[in-house]
């Protein structure tokens, strides 16, 4: 068959899923995409590639969930030289190919949210936890989530990028939402997060310090693990109110972004690892002036401070 250019429409017709999963899977590298001046497009042959690449359910780079509170398991080919990092973000991807191309690293990636990044670190499953937990009894992100976590274990935290958090509403405000004070309003429904990503860790812990239940918030208990379902169902009218980072936001003209939190996207290994050659061009990689280049395009975040060590534990 000939190879066509597809619109991601056209690919999410031709898989069964959202345009915005398209959007998601290309900015994984997951699929391969690129532009035609500002519109995306995907080659016919490479929708292909993936749909066999997908048939095969123990990918590399896969994490299954049993449940959504359940443990996770890695489906990955893991043996003494596995170097597994761990975390959601696309800067991770970027990471790894650094690491491939810079070092010859055989590095895998596990898709997976901030407390099952650190759990698994604490079991020996990964060697790289990315985490962006809010504490709010101390105003601190990560540090003492990681001593709770990895209990008894030394470990460093290198920080990786500062982020903004906020609301997303659609376009117009139209219920005029402001800030964490407005989830107690009854005409008010959202669209969660799933729990232990650094997103859900950051409404909980406002809603403790509200003395708020989370029973009273209409659409608490509905759950994704897709950012870009979030924005999908806010455009769609199916929830008034989202949480999460800038970037997903910035894929759509038809919602509006409420800036209510910077925060520490940072990186967690093991102490006793931190020596080691490939650690240590990992964070030469994420100091260098390409890495930061890379991504100095993409808004809302900001890699100032990447490569400094926030704490040991």
């Amino acid at each position: 068959m000939e190879n066509r250019s597809l619109t991601p429409q056209e690919v999410a017709d031709t898989l069964k899923i959202s345009k915005c999963t398209v959007y998601e899977l290309i900015k994984r590298r997951e699929l391969n995409g690129y532009r035609v001046g500002n519109k995306v497009r995907v080659d016919s042959d490479d929708v292909e590639e993936y749909k066999n690449k997908t048939k095969h359910v123990k990918s590399k780079a896969k994490i299954i969930m049993s449940e959504i509170t359940g443990p996770a398991e890695f489906e990955l080919n893991q043996n003494e030289n596995s170097f597994i990092i761990c975390g959601q973000d696309s800067l991770l991807d970027t990471l790894c190919r650094y690491l491939g191309h810079q070092h010859n690293a055989a590095t895998q990636r596990a898709y997976e949210n901030s407390y099952f990044a650190l759990s698994a670190l604490y079991r020996g499953d990964i060697q790289v936890a990315a985490t962006h937990m809010w504490d709010g009894k101390t105003d601190l992100y990560n540090t003492p989530y990681v001593e709770r976590l990895l209990p008894g274990i030394p470990a460093v935290i290198i920080h990786l990028a500062h982020r903004i958090q906020g609301f997303y509403v659609v376009k117009g405000n139209p219920k005029a939402i402001r800030g964490w004070d407005d989830l107690k309003r009854k005409d008010i429904t959202i669209i969660n997060r799933e729990a232990g990503s650094g997103t859900r860790v950051l409404l909980d812990q406002h809603l403790k310090i509200m003395g708020l239940p989370s029973g009273e918030i209409k659409g608490y208990t509905r759950e994704t693990f897709s950012p870009m379902v979030i924005t999908g169902s806010i455009v769609k009218g199916h929830a008034d109110l989202g949480i999460g980072i800038e970037l997903p936001f910035l894929q759509t003209r038809e919602l509006e972004f409420i800036p209510i939190q910077h925060e520490d996207y940072d990186l967690v290994v093991k102490k006793e690892n931190f020596g080691s050659p490939i650690i240590q061009a990992m964070i030469q990689i994420i100091q260098s002036e390409d890495f930061r280049l890379e991504m100095h395009g993409i808004n809302g975040y900001d890699l100032s401070d990447a490569g400094k060590i926030v704490a040991e534990t």
